[in-house]
């Protein structure tokens, strides 16, 4: 290291930034007894627990309270004049966030993590430069992990101001609920807003350039949700192309055109752009410090996090595959755990469950119908309604199914795909499941509690076997 830095600047680990991956890579390093310093310009928890993964469940809490209370009657609850605002939700979603990332800090003073406020960028030679409110300082370790996250993606026609064309940024600070709203872009991020917004009184139309909503689900999946939003209300066109997107000062001008090649005109009050993410990767020094990226930015590294300069390391977002926090949370786990030679694991990525927190949630692990039988599995998928669970039942959220997707030599679990209550819970079984190599009939004859939601776990590997008890 540099002669130049100063013992109060050196470290055994640096971290540059404080999202899931960086913060739990940062947490775990000092509990193996490293001097770890993590770099963040902003707040600490990153994207997904300031303006991402929390505050949106937050929002949609709110959002399925909402929808739960036009039906209140049926138990009994009636209220006159009532009124849905959209302002104490979203200031109740700022709370939930500011308290997390205060929890943040709270873990860092316990686990003696320096945090250190600014912009972080590699010099090369194991140093790391970060300018701050107080000017520019050099820091100094052994091992530097990358931890930039992502950001939402532009188009060249749709560009995000956070005014009229909103990112997910721009549509979780909203007060007040506009009367209509296009969103481009039916993935997770689309869909739930889409709940949020169509729950406070919002037209929402959406417009998704693939065939199907949540297009990385399970095709049985996808069109089960696009008949759930299309009876409430919500116009949704896939196979569609978002061509000009015009701001005015009441709203923006719109034109599409939709699968039959037919062209759409409309006019809303405000666009979502909800069409994926790209890495922070341009200005954090990655060509000072030699580290290689791919075509799209996202920095290469192997099975151990390790890019092509030793000393420098990647995790979470910056590095592409799944863009999701708690694959982050693991890659930085096992990184650190090999920088100090107690690394017996790397990331199953094969294993790694996708959620979505709409109403009815999805949530899936493992592979589809039909990757499975591209995969030349020869499989047998069994499919349990909820309204065969009395607990699904007894809380009037009876809606979706569970499907499960088995290899008939080895009765490996290839898939679970769950849409309906507490999906994005109940996957976690699967999870488990897979992990462990269980079989179909090792989940089935787990006794599950009665009457609960996770009977379902049960009677989907039944229905894979060809035998489900309550259908």
């Amino acid at each position: 290291m540099a002669a130049n830095v100063s013992d109060d600047s050196r470290f055994d680990l640096l971290v540059v930034g404080s999202g899931p991956g960086g913060y739990i890579a940062a947490i775990r390093a000092a509990q193996l007894g490293m001097n770890v310093g993590c770099v963040e310009a902003d707040r600490l928890g990153g994207v997904c627990l300031n303006i991402g993964c929390i505050p949106t469940k937050a929002l949609l809490t709110s959002a399925l309270l909402v929808n739960d209370m036009k039906t209140a009657d049926k138990h009994g609850i009636r209220a006159t004049d009532m009124s849905f605002d959209l302002g104490p939700a979203q200031e109740r979603s700022r709370g939930v966030a500011n308290q997390l990332s205060r929890g943040i800090a709270g873990l860092f003073k316990k686990n003696k993590i320096t945090h250190i406020q600014g912009y972080g960028r590699l010099l090369g030679q194991g140093q790391v430069e970060v300018t701050g409110d107080d000017g520019a300082r050099t820091l100094a370790a052994d091992h530097i992990i990358v931890a930039t996250g992502s950001r939402p993606r532009n188009l060249p026609f749709l560009q995000i101001d956070e005014e009229r064309i909103w990112s997910s940024t721009g549509a979780l600070m909203q007060t007040a609920a506009p009367s209509s709203l296009l969103i481009v872009g039916a993935g997770a991020i689309g869909m739930e807003f889409a709940d949020i917004y169509e729950a406070y009184g919002t037209k929402i139309t959406i417009v998704e350039a693939l065939d199907r909503v949540l297009p990385l689900e399970d095709h049985e999946v996808s069109a089960f949700m696009a008949r759930t939003y299309k009876k409430r209300g919500m116009d949704i066109h896939t196979g569609a192309r978002l061509e000009s997107a015009v701001v005015h000062d009441d709203g923006v001008q719109v034109s599409f055109k939709d699968a039959k090649g037919e062209t759409h005109e409309m006019k809303v009050d405000y666009v979502l752009s909800a069409v994926g993410r790209v890495p922070n990767s341009e200005d954090v020094g990655l060509d000072a410090a030699g580290v290689k990226t791919d075509e799209r930015g996202f920095i290469e590294v192997d099975a151990q996090m390790r890019t092509n300069v030793a000393g420098v390391y990647a995790v979470g977002d910056v590095v592409g595959r799944q863009l999701l926090a708690h694959k982050g949370m693991h890659e930085g786990v096992v990184c650190v755990e090999h920088i100090v030679g107690e690394g017996h694991h790397t990331v199953d990525y094969a294993n790694v469950p996708n959620c979505t927190y709409c109403h009815p949630e999805v949530a899936s692990v493992g592979l589809t119908e039909e990757q499975a039988k591209e995969a030349g599995h020869d499989i047998e998928v069994g499919k349990f309604p909820w309204v065969g669970i009395g607990r699904a039942v007894a809380s009037g959220h009876a809606e979706g199914f569970i499907k499960v997707i088995r290899d008939k030599r080895y009765s490996e679990i290839l898939g679970a795909h769950i849409v309906g209550p507490h999906a994005t819970e109940l996957i976690a079984e699967f999870v488990l499941g897979r992990h462990l190599e269980s079989t179909v009939e090792e989940m089935e004859r787990a006794i599950h509690p009665h009457p609960t939601l996770s009977e379902g776990v049960g009677e989907g590997a039944l229905s894979a076997l060809g035998r489900a008890m309550h259908i």
